[in-house]
């Protein structure tokens, strides 16, 4: 049965319109309070973070009082990136926790990340079991009146979070004489990014640090490279470091201003971690993984497995198959060692650390070499055309001629009304054919 509410990555959409506003958020919190407050007899607990944006003040009461109404009692943190609430979901033994975002989309959209006690995101049998209590009668969930869940406040999440990053790497180790330019997007982690790196003796040139409600992403972050690299060359910054609105996502710039996306850090991470005997079983990347990055690993000997997009799905096939590193080309990457979802200031931290002897970033990154990649969004009103027999016939036509001279992906977007179409070969005319073929059927 297809999921109503949730996509790849959790639920997504545009404010004030359909699923995402304060009706729907009370909705969603009485029905993961009443899902998830049976996990646990004794102590019903929620912890919810948000990123910035001007809409998490009108979603977040709807959402608290919704998990308040089952008798759940409830910690709002703040702004914190997505992998903060899930580390401290599982470190404050909660029952679920609860992240208000859109990630790299715009100010006008926002969302839900739901995570279970263990820190990981929820299954797709999990978030159907949900969704019917969604469309549930809501008297049917609520909690009598002396069991109403309460609701406080922390205000030292961010320092936890650094606090359990830390733990992560030697007591020794730090960044002095390293300067390092973050791009924080105006988002989740515009207090613990500089903070971080600070901390550890960094000299920090920042910028997306200044969120007024309306200007997370806007033309800076992991989806718009340029800043982060204008930001390393103006402060001749070591390395560069650019982050999503939820901060699990990372991109980075070497010393010499190269954009380096998730498909080359992870093949650095996999080349280094298997030479460190850290490395456990290969890597996961996904359908969008690039076609280079599957020749390097098979050079290398080293197991690669493609799941489909989203680090949900990400993770999953790590935990089937006993991988501890995947990721996403878009910089989403999960260090199975250290973390159950992506962080970007995690894998800043391993990136840095394999930095700490005096190895520039630039020297890290020289794995592989990409397959030329194309990637183009179509704006749709409805996904479901890419269902339709012209839409169809033009993709089987396409993949036919790109057969054995590249590959082909087109795909639903999980979190925009868009058509996603991917075209990898090494002749780029053929790319171009392929792409078009698409698009006019679907235009």
């Amino acid at each position: 049965m297809r999921k109503k509410y949730f996509g790849t990555d959790g639920i997504r959409g545009r404010v004030n319109q359909d699923k995402i506003n304060g009706e729907m958020f009370f909705k969603f919190g009485l029905a993961a309070g009443t899902y998830f407050k049976n996990a646990k007899k004794n102590k019903q607990v929620a912890i919810i973070a948000k990123d910035t944006r001007l809409s998490g003040y009108t979603l977040e009461p709807a959402l608290v009082s919704g998990l308040a109404s089952t008798g759940m009692n409830v910690y709002t943190l703040g702004p914190l990136p997505t992998n903060g609430l899930a580390m401290l979901t599982k470190k404050m033994k909660a029952n679920m926790g609860i992240m208000i975002t859109a990630s790299h989309n715009p100010y006008f959209d926002n969302g839900l990340k739901l995570f279970g006690p263990d820190g990981l995101k929820l299954s797709d049998k999990i978030e159907k079991k949900i969704e019917k209590l969604i469309d549930s009668k809501i008297i049917n969930n609520l909690s009598q009146p002396k069991i109403l869940g309460r609701v406080k406040r922390l205000e030292d999440a961010n320092d936890k979070y650094i606090e359990i990053l830390k733990k992560n790497f030697p007591s020794s180790f730090n960044l002095k004489g390293l300067k390092i330019a973050i791009d924080c997007a105006n988002g989740a982690a515009h207090k613990s990014g500089p903070k971080l790196f600070k901390s550890l003796g960094a000299k920090v040139f920042e910028i997306g640090t200044l969120p007024n409600g309306l200007n997370i992403n806007d033309k800076c972050g992991s989806t718009f490279p340029n800043k982060i690299k204008f930001l390393t060359k103006k402060y001749k910054a070591d390395i560069g470091v650019s982050l999503d609105g939820d901060a699990d996502r990372i991109i980075v710039c070497d010393e010499k201003r190269n954009i380096i996306d998730g498909d080359k850090i992870i093949a650095m991470l996999a080349e280094r971690w298997k030479r460190k005997k850290i490395l456990k079983g290969g890597v996961i990347g996904t359908l969008m993984s690039n076609y280079g990055l599957e020749n390097y690993f098979r050079n290398k000997k080293i197991k690669f497995l493609r799941s489909n997009v989203g680090d949900r799905y990400v993770k999953e096939m790590m935990q089937k198959n006993k991988f501890n590193l995947g990721g996403e080309q878009s910089g989403h990457i999960i260090l199975g060692k250290f973390a159950t979802t992506g962080d970007g200031l995690l894998v800043a931290l391993e990136i840095l650390f394999s930095m700490r002897k005096g190895k520039k970033a630039s020297e890290l990154f020289t794995t592989f070499k990409p397959t030329p990649q194309f990637l183009e969004n179509i704006i749709v009103k409805d996904k479901s055309i890419i269902n339709s027999y012209k839409c169809k016939k033009a993709i089987m036509y396409a993949k036919k001629i790109i057969n054995g001279h590249g590959r082909m992906l087109v795909r639903k977007s999980g979190t925009e009304s868009a058509i996603r179409i991917m075209c990898e070969s090494e002749n780029k005319n053929l790319i171009i054919k392929c792409i078009n073929i698409v698009k006019r059927s679907i235009k």
